[in-house]
């Protein structure tokens, strides 16, 4: 999408695929390593009671897979197998209970136990790893932390009125409870930066940034897709724009990707302004946080310092209305529990949204949407 009424249109990014069984697999190679949609669609042959059964305890198992993102067990094994003593001892953990959760999380695919009795890696324990560039460490320590555990359990409140459960629980916003919490909004951080993590590469590799010498990363979090992107282009320069205390974070990261000298730094409020002086601005799951209006005060602030062939890319979900498994369907869940604003949107409610009267379109140059997804679960080239 344009900025301006007189330049080409660019596009909004969709990150909502088909899948078959396979593309469900997380493989340890990260050249092998696909884009694929999470799904809880449990097999036919199981009977539904058992299916429900497994559905209603999934919250156990996240936890499971939580305390060992918290306790940081699957660097502890990357440097070889160890017993349930031995991580006791390096962790300062009471072993026996340790040896349960580790033979529980074995049995769903978390490490494995070998005939010795010690405990192994597998693929995905190795997604809990903390210096690897696909860790989703950040994610499942998130989603264990107490905040977000009490926002859930208020649900019913949300379906019921409407109002946010995190509101409702905590007595204030997300964000501002984030402020106040400096630890807390790290861990999200983290988390967002884990997400980033398996979507940024395909992204990347999906539109053609060749034209592009500065890009804004609004509300980037660490700045996990812009570094993605910039290792892809080394003739681009970034900006990483995101609250304060984010960006405080956000320097370690950076250097650990080597790309810190082609980044500037810019903290603050894009409800308030945002940083001037790029070709093209990326917003990447920012708007599903927001109400319409709000949206709207956001995409004016990045077209009160456009320049006239500025280029605005946005990566979201686009809900699809059929009865077929989405993660999007997931997420928008967790909009509504966090916030009471935030959702995720159709693509009708994307294409309002994008009409509003922040943008000019026409015959000539309309704005277009322009989804790239494929069946094998890869981003490929933009298509439309």
């Amino acid at each position: 999408m344009n900025l301006n009424q007189d330049t080409k249109a660019t596009s909004v990014f969709d990150t909502q695929f088909d899948h078959t069984a396979e593309d469900l697999r997380q493989l340890t190679s990260a050249s092998d390593r696909r884009l694929a949609e999470p799904s809880w669609v449990l097999d036919d042959s199981v009977p539904a009671p058992i299916r429900v059964l497994q559905l209603a305890t999934g919250r156990w198992v996240a936890h499971l897979v939580g305390v060992a993102a918290e306790l940081g067990l699957a660097d502890l094994v990357q440097s070889g197998p160890k017993t349930a003593e031995q991580l006791a001892n390096a962790a300062g953990l009471h072993a026996p209970s340790l040896y349960r959760l580790l033979r529980a999380l074995a049995s769903v695919g978390v490490f494995t136990k070998q005939e010795d009795g010690r405990f192994a890696q597998t693929p995905m324990s190795d997604a809990l790893r903390s210096d690897v560039s696909y860790s989703m460490r950040g994610l499942a320590r998130m989603v264990n932390r107490p905040w977000t555990i009490g926002a859930w359990t208020n649900l019913e409140h949300s379906v019921r009125t409407g109002v946010s459960a995190f509101e409702e629980t905590y007595g204030t916003s997300i964000f501002d409870y984030l402020t106040q919490h400096p630890v807390e909004m790290q861990i999200l951080a983290q988390a967002m930066s884990s997400f980033s993590a398996q979507i940024g590469a395909a992204v990347a590799d999906a539109y053609d940034f060749s034209e592009i010498r500065r890009l804004a990363d609004i509300g980037g979090s660490h700045g996990m897709v812009l570094a993605l992107i910039l290792a892809s282009n080394p003739a681009m320069r970034g900006i990483l724009f995101d609250l304060p205390g984010v960006i405080e974070g956000s320097s370690d990261f950076l250097k650990s990707r080597g790309i810190h000298h082609r980044i500037d730094l810019k903290s603050g409020n894009f409800f308030e302004s945002v940083p001037g002086g790029a070709d093209a601005y990326l917003l990447k799951h920012v708007l599903h946080d927001w109400s319409d209006e709000n949206c709207v005060r956001i995409l004016k602030n990045i077209h009160a310092v456009a320049k006239p062939d500025t280029k605005l890319l946005l990566v979201e979900f686009i809900l699809n209305e059929s009865n077929k498994p989405q993660f999007a369907k997931i997420t928008d869940l967790e909009m509504l529990v966090i916030s009471s604003y935030g959702r995720e949107r159709t693509r009708v409610e994307w294409e309002n949204l994008l009409r509003a009267r922040w943008i000019s379109t026409n015959e000539d140059h309309p704005y277009k949407i322009r989804c790239v997804r494929d069946r094998s679960g890869s981003l490929p080239n933009p298509v439309g």
